[in-house]
Parts: C-alpha cells; structure tokens; sequence
C-alpha cells in the first residue's frame, strides 16, 4: 500500500523539523564565544554605572554574557604599578580584545600586545602619549575615545560653581599635575579667575603620597578660608573619591567635579564629558572589530556629550538654593 500524501507531508515535516533542531544544536554548540578584556585604573566601585551601559549597548547589538561574550575584568584599583602584570595576564587568556579606562590602562595594554585589539573607553592625549599614530589614522591595535579636555572647561566649571555659590571669592582646585592634560585646564581656570575676581587656589595631589598628598591638599584649602572648591577628574582624584567626599561633607565646602560619579556618590555638582556615552559607543567599536574592521582603520574619536549633574540633596544639606536658571540647564538632577 502505497503512504497516502498526507501521511508524506507529515513525515516532511518531522524530518524538517528534526533536521533544524540538529542545526540548530550544533549551531549553538560551535558558535564562537568572544572573551573581551576589560582593564581599567580606578577601583570597580567607580566605575559601575559606566560598565553597565557598556554591557547593555553590547545587548542591543546581539552579544549576551554567557551566550556569545565573556568578560575578563581587571581593576588595578589606583595603584598603576599593577596595571602592566595585568594587562600581560589578559594576554595569557588569548582575549579577543582589550577595552581599557584611562591612559595608564591604554599604556599597559599597548605594551602588553601589538596584535589583540584594544578599545579605549576613554583615555588623555593618545597622540601625544605615544599610544596611537594619530587620532585619524591611529594604525596598529589601538582605538577608541578620548577625554582631552578642552581648556574652555575650566572656564565653564568655575562660572557654573559662582552660579550655584554667588558669594565664593576664593576657590580651591584640586588637581595632579603630574596628568598630562589638566596644566592647561588648571591654567585657563586661573585666567578667568582673575577676572572674575576670585582667588584660585592650586591644591596639588599626586598618587605616590596616597592619603598623605590629599590631607595636606585639604588643609591648605581650609587654612585658605576656601569658599569653594574644583575637583579636575583623573584616576588620582576618582581613587581617592570617598575621601574627597568626606572631606567636602565635613567642612561644608560646595564643589564642582569633573565626573557624575561624584554627584551619584554625594558631590554637589559636576561637569564633563559624558563617561557613560563613550562606554556606549565603545561597545559599537568593539562589535566592529570583532565583526572584521581593523582598530588602526577606526579614529580615536572624541566626546560628543558633556553633561551638568547637580545633587539637590546636598545643595539642601548645604543651605544652597541652586537658580532656576542653573536647574533647567542641568542633564540629571539627584532629588
């Protein structure tokens, strides 16, 4: 007896079916899992927010930990002189590529491997550090963001912090003169001082003396009669942010920073390149290379969005009324 059509078409159908599954199965079990390294300088605390909108970008473009990527995280947590044994284990792993924070991050990567391709999240003066060729055409394995800083920041971080404290005449601003970048901005922002008639106080930190370089910082800013004070952002600065925070907490001093962390943390107010965007787009650079572009191919690109962040919860525990002017400027508001 010969199998009616109906009885064909099912049997079609079940072998179509099992068929699929079977390559569906073996589809899933060849598929290639990416391991991205992520090396950083700032301890992991810092950097929570901005990893997070690096992980859901990387969603968004189909890449899901524990299915296709995986991450090896690395945080040198401050201390720079560990970043090169850990760049060199990301290495021994064989990742598939290498996202840094930070210029002493990118350094130590680059050093690490001339082949695994890195992304820099965010990085100073890649040119002038020697990590990349050029910004257009930075050739070898390196690519990414910066955060050069434009002098005209210090500029706007001072008129911004005399708009919320009217009254400040002299303002201390924190800074690690051994950054490749902050000279410039420190020295605009004593430019404008000067004719904003407010007494600029330079408060040197650096990373060796630990809690030492900052006790000594501070009490200069209080022995000054500090009105106020500028917080200019680099790993030495975001390490050592708890300790920044008491201290501004303690003798009610208002501050403006350079990263939203510190107003997520506590910090009155900030201004600055918006981090958790160039973690967003980095995660587009990484889908690139990992889907066949060369690092050396894409430019070293910088911030398009810069953001005001201001903590009303602490401009009240301060007795600061914030302008309304200042708060309809603002990008995120903590209540």
């Amino acid at each position: 007896m010969r199998p009616s059509a109906a009885l064909l078409t099912r049997i079609g159908v079940m072998v179509a079916v099992v068929c699929a599954a079977s390559a569906l199965a073996h589809a899933q079990r060849d598929a290639k899992v990416y391991r991205i390294g992520v090396l950083e300088t700032v301890p992991a605390a810092a950097n929570v927010a901005n990893l997070d909108a690096f992980r859901e970008r990387l969603r968004e473009l189909g890449y899901v930990e524990g299915q296709n990527i995986a991450i090896e995280y690395r945080s040198a947590d401050g201390r720079t002189e560990r970043l090169a044994d850990l760049a060199t284990d990301l290495v021994r792993l064989n990742v598939d590529l290498i996202v840094t924070r930070g210029s002493p991050a990118a350094i130590s990567a680059r050093h690490a491997t001339a082949t695994i391709p890195i992304v820099m999240a965010s990085s100073g003066e890649p040119g002038v550090e020697g990590i990349v060729a050029s910004l257009a055409r930075p050739g070898g394995n390196v690519t990414g963001f910066h955060t050069i800083v434009p002098a005209e920041l210090g500029r706007r971080r001072l008129q911004l912090l005399k708009e919320a404290v009217p009254g400040a005449s002299r303002v201390g601003i924190l800074w690690n003169p051994h950054d490749i970048q902050t000279p410039l901005l420190v020295k605009d922002t004593q430019s404008v001082a000067r004719a904003m008639r407010v007494e600029l106080k330079s408060l040197e930190i650096q990373a060796r003396d630990g809690l030492a370089t900052f006790d000594r910082a501070f009490e200069a800013a209080l022995m000054d009669q500090a009105d106020a004070m500028i917080v200019v952002e680099d790993y030495v600065t975001v390490t050592f942010q708890a300790r920044i925070l008491d201290f501004t907490a303690a003798s009610r001093l208002p501050a403006i920073y350079g990263l939203r962390e510190f107003v997520d943390a506590g910090g009155l107010m900030s201004y600055g390149a918006d981090r958790r965007d160039l973690f967003r787009r980095s995660a587009g650079y990484v889908d690139r290379i990992l889907k066949g572009a060369k690092p050396g191919d894409l430019p070293v690109e910088p911030p398009t969005k810069f953001e005001l962040a201001i903590n009303l919860k602490t401009a009240n525990a301060l007795g600061l009324t914030i302008p309304p002017s200042l708060l309809r400027r603002a990008d995120y508001l903590v209540r």
